[in-house]
């Protein structure tokens, strides 16, 4: 019988660092319609994910249930994120911004819907930041 490998535990930090330059990237994007005071950033270590971060999104009934507004949540993986350059970083960090929709409804954009989040719109954005 084969053994499964023991998954590890995650864990969860806030990140400040991060919900800062959220705010810095959206300012330099221009992407007025997030509400950075309603995003709140996570590091996570031990996630045995692909991905170099990913957003949350509080859909309605939740929202209903909890009587509270749209929020997101991105997290950051840290033994993949921390590991790229800042500007790699401030790409993943839009790429996921891109997925929280104009009415920052709580909902997420898909990749492959109509106006969803594409490579050409990333470096699009990412070519405004300033870079001092």
């Amino acid at each position: 019988m084969k053994r499964r490998k023991k998954r590890s535990k995650i864990e969860w930090h806030l990140a400040k660092d991060i919900e800062e330059r959220i705010k810095l990237l959206t300012k330099d994007c221009q992407m007025e319609n997030i509400q950075t005071k309603r995003i709140f950033c996570y590091e996570s270590t031990g996630a045995n994910t692909r991905a170099y971060a990913r957003i949350w999104g509080l859909n309605r009934i939740w929202q209903r249930t909890l009587e509270t507004e749209p929020a997101y949540i991105l997290e950051v993986i840290s033994e993949k994120f921390r590991k790229l350059s800042p500007k790699d970083q401030d790409h993943v960090l839009i790429h996921e911004l891109l997925h929280v929709p104009k009415n920052f409804s709580g909902a997420l954009v898909a990749h492959r819907q109509k106006g969803g989040v594409n490579e050409r719109r990333v470096r699009e954005l990412a070519a405004m930041i300033n870079y001092k």
